[in-house]
């Protein structure tokens, strides 16, 4: 803070405090004419209220005034005055480095052997899977639920069933969480055409058992094995090397209704997962990687969506 400016709140404290006091002790000294009866004068609803005149109540006088030293005791500890640092040379940077730093060793000494365990172990443990559950819940819940139910509105997958785009070990989930993933469906409209897109549509619903129209499934076949084989596998099974989800199971990344078929072939998804690796340690990524693991053998946890 500069000179001028700390003068400036120097002066503005000074003013504001010292009127303050001022009143503080005029007040009670004050002489307001009163009438006969004790009242000032002032009446309300036709005389049937009037306004009395009485002193403050030491109480109150003894809490004003102890605010007034714990104000003055504030300004002499802490910084607020100006330049002044105060006498116990706080900032709130320090108290934040020192919050820091005791958090941190308790994590460590609670955390210790961890990271060298393997998910599928670590799992399997409460306390860890307890921690790796408010980790995932503060960094993950917000995307894939609090449950992890998962969002098609978003393309976030559900984490609590057993259909995995990029693999469901504990060394693939631990993959994804780090560098975070990146899948693309490119758009078909234009090399299938409209009737094109209604044609594989159909024949993806029927790979699933999902209502479509046979004619157009049958017509969508061919177009299918041309196009999107190559991703999804010729059984359209899918591709955990690519992220491309199966297409067999009835489990939908953005809805398995006809029109959500057709939007995603005919115009594409771009799904991202940011990776995570500059916001978390290696050790809470390994938490969350086995709370994550657990969700799809355990179901979701106790405390609902």
């Amino acid at each position: 803070m500069s000179t001028f400016w700390a003068g400036w709140v120097i002066f503005l404290i000074c003013f504001n405090l010292g009127i303050t006091f001022f009143l503080f002790l005029w007040a009670p000294r004050a002489k307001v004419p009163t009438l006969p009866d004790g009242t000032t004068g002032h009446v309300w609803a036709n005389g049937a209220l009037r306004e009395g005149m009485a002193r403050l109540p030491g109480w109150w006088i003894a809490i004003s005034f102890a605010g007034f030293i714990a104000g003055f005791t504030y300004l002499a500890l802490y910084p607020g005055f100006g330049n002044f640092k105060g006498a116990l040379d706080w900032t709130s940077r320090g108290q934040l480095a020192a919050d820091t730093a005791a958090n941190d060793a308790m994590w460590n000494a609670a955390t210790v052997g961890f990271a060298e365990r393997p998910v599928e172990q670590l799992a399997s443990n409460s306390k860890a899977r307890a921690m790796g559950e408010v980790l995932y819940r503060d960094n993950c819940a917000a995307c894939h639920g609090r449950a992890g139910q998962g969002s098609q509105a978003l393309g976030a997958p559900s984490l609590s069933d057993d259909d995995w785009l990029y693999g469901g070990s504990g060394e693939a989930i631990v993959t994804s969480i780090q560098g975070g993933r990146h899948g693309v469906m490119p758009a078909w409209r234009e090399p299938l055409g409209d009737d094109g897109v209604v044609d594989v549509a159909n024949y993806v619903l029927s790979l699933s058992g999902g209502l479509h129209d046979a004619a157009r499934a049958a017509a969508g076949k061919e177009k299918f094995a041309t196009l999107c084989a190559a991703c999804h596998g010729p059984d359209g099974k899918g591709n955990q090397g690519v992220g491309a989800p199966n297409l067999t199971d009835g489990i939908w990344l953005y809805g398995g209704d006809l029109d959500s078929v057709e939007h995603s072939i005919a115009s594409g998804r771009s799904g991202t997962m940011p990776a995570w690796s500059e916001r978390l340690s290696p050790t809470q990524i390994h938490l969350v990687a086995a709370y994550v693991y657990s969700l799809s053998r355990d179901g979701a946890p106790s405390g609902g969506q």
